[in-house]
């Protein structure tokens, strides 16, 4: 069983930052992320949005070049291409956190976390066991459906 003085569950936006600002007040940290760290904003939601959206300005722009004396043929747009810039940017700064979390000698954890009992972590899939004398959990938020407002999509 591997002790800390902290282990944060989740490396979202709030996850990461507790983990860092931990780890640089002297305290031994780990956190757990089952997915990318970073969360929902840099890996799917914010960050791959406004890279589509600089995609979309300059195409835009592109449209218009006649109008500041830029004349070419055959304007062609590849959405597999902005998809795929979109998908460097988030990759790029995943990369920046984790390397942040290396740095200051944070422990990424890769699984599901499960608070077992008081102190104690299990990470899934492996069952690895964490002990811990404080906690903090930044699991972030998913939408709940209520009865008679379903999601249209």
């Amino acid at each position: 069983m591997s002790k800390y003085d902290v282990v944060v569950i989740g490396a979202g936006p709030g996850g990461y930052v507790a983990a860092i600002r931990a780890a640089q007040l002297g305290l031994r940290t780990a956190i757990v992320e089952r997915e990318n760290v970073g969360g929902v904003c840099l890996n799917w939601g914010c960050i791959p949005s406004k890279s589509l959206l600089k995609n979309a300005e300059v195409l835009s722009l592109m449209k218009q070049a006649d109008s500041y004396g830029i004349t070419f043929d055959n304007l062609k747009y590849d959405l597999s291409k902005a998809m795929s810039r979109s998908r460097q940017v988030a990759d790029r700064l995943v990369k920046g956190v984790q390397y942040l979390l290396k740095k200051n000698k944070v422990d990424l954890v890769e699984g599901e976390a499960r608070i077992v009992d008081a102190g104690k972590v299990e990470v899934s899939p492996e069952g690895q066991q964490l002990e811990t004398k404080n906690m903090i959990i930044a699991t972030g938020s998913r939408p709940r459906i209520l009865p008679g407002l379903e999601f249209d999509g």
